[in-house]
């Protein structure tokens, strides 16, 4: 089994994603001998925006034409899909960001959001070609939006994410969530306590299932 993990906040170690990531990824790894964890940190190593030498996927031989520049592009984005499509479990540390999630996690989502590769358009719609795949989000947020429905609409952040990795045809996606972090030393004690407890019964019931169930 082979389990990406991503972090996407520039804070260090003064970020509640990262924490939650580095839990996941331990409790997954303690039930689950054998991952083999591959470690992608975005506020160290994010691609570029989409410009005019990015935007255009191009593998093979449609990699023939190209300038230097898109050449490098290309193999960035090539780099990043592969990773994500031979990965079975992706964990993903998203904070939110001014109600969405930071620039650096979009533009990794813009680059393995590729037509041909992760999903496909067909006479019936879009169709996603990255099914099979478990998603487990980190979320974090100052604020306390899933259980308050005067802030519930503000949530473009878990909100987003569900939807762009379902495009691609992923329909296991869990959430980990600490929210109300900001809102004083007990608010995000107490948040973190729910998440440890959410972490460690997803890793349990994963840990039930047949193998085959997590990487069909």
């Amino acid at each position: 089994m082979k389990l990406l993990h991503i972090d996407s906040s520039p804070l260090a170690g003064n970020s509640v994603s990262r924490q939650l990531t580095e839990r996941l990824v331990a409790q997954w790894r303690a039930t689950h001998p054998g991952t083999v964890v591959e470690y992608l940190d975005l506020a160290v190593d994010a691609p570029n925006h989409l410009n005019g030498d990015s935007l255009g996927f191009r593998a093979g031989p449609n990699a023939g034409g190209l300038s230097d520049v898109q050449r490098r592009e290309n193999e960035i984005s090539e780099r990043l899909v592969s990773q994500f499509l031979a990965a079975d479990v992706i964990v993903v540390g998203a904070p939110m960001y001014n109600f969405s999630v930071p620039t650096q996690l979009k533009a990794w989502i813009d680059r393995i959001a590729q037509a041909g590769r992760t999903f496909t358009y067909t006479e019936k719609g879009p169709q996603g070609l990255a099914g099979g795949k478990t998603v487990i989000i980190a979320s974090s947020r100052g604020g306390v939006y899933s259980s308050n429905p005067a802030m519930a609409g503000l949530d473009y952040q878990e909100s987003y994410l569900k939807t762009v990795f379902g495009f691609v045809g992923i329909t296991d996606i869990q959430i980990v969530r600490a929210e109300g972090v900001a809102m004083g030393e007990a608010a995000k004690t107490q948040a973190l306590g729910a998440a440890d407890v959410a972490i460690k019964t997803l890793v349990a019931e994963a840990a039930n299932q047949p193998k085959a169930a997590l990487v069909a």
